[in-house]
């Protein structure tokens, strides 16, 4: 199933509580199988992903709608099933996002292994998606300046 990164969190009614189940927790971090995705205007695009279980921890997520261009995330069939997704646009994509302390322009983001969660039911799992090849783990989110001008004199 092909789904769609471009649905953007206001074509939703937000629900009650953010919360969202994860079944099989993260990659990792299995014994975590409640978060709640926390808004903070102020952050945005980056949203704060709180796991709950033996502690309690936070990642940085985004939406990936408009911020990563040419993003086409499929999943295989089986995946979409186990999460009820009977259409494309249920499925919110959210990648997790690795930045530096001292190094934020730096700042990667997985967009092999995204977090895909139904919006109707809001079970989530975190995937491998299908066409994994087209994308990395480590996707720069700034353009490195120095890298351009050195493309650029070459």
């Amino acid at each position: 199933m092909k789904v769609l990164p471009d649905v953007y969190p206001t074509d939703f009614d937000p629900p009650p509580a953010n919360e969202l189940i994860l079944p099989n927790g993260l990659i990792g971090f299995g014994a975590y199988q409640r978060a709640e995705l926390l808004y903070l205007p102020d952050h945005l695009p980056f949203l704060w992903m709180k796991l709950h279980g033996p502690e309690v921890l936070h990642f940085i997520v985004i939406e990936p709608g408009g911020i990563i261009p040419g993003y086409e995330p499929e999943i295989f069939d089986e995946d979409a099933a186990q999460l009820d997704l009977r259409t494309p646009a249920e499925a919110m994509i959210l990648n997790i996002v690795t930045l530096r302390r001292q190094q934020p322009v730096e700042a990667t983001v997985n967009l092999i292994g995204p977090v895909v969660v139904n919006r109707r039911t809001r079970t989530g799992r975190q995937l491998v998606i299908s066409n994994y090849s087209r994308y990395s783990a480590h996707h720069s989110l700034v353009e490195n300046p120095q890298a351009s001008s050195i493309a650029r004199t070459a």
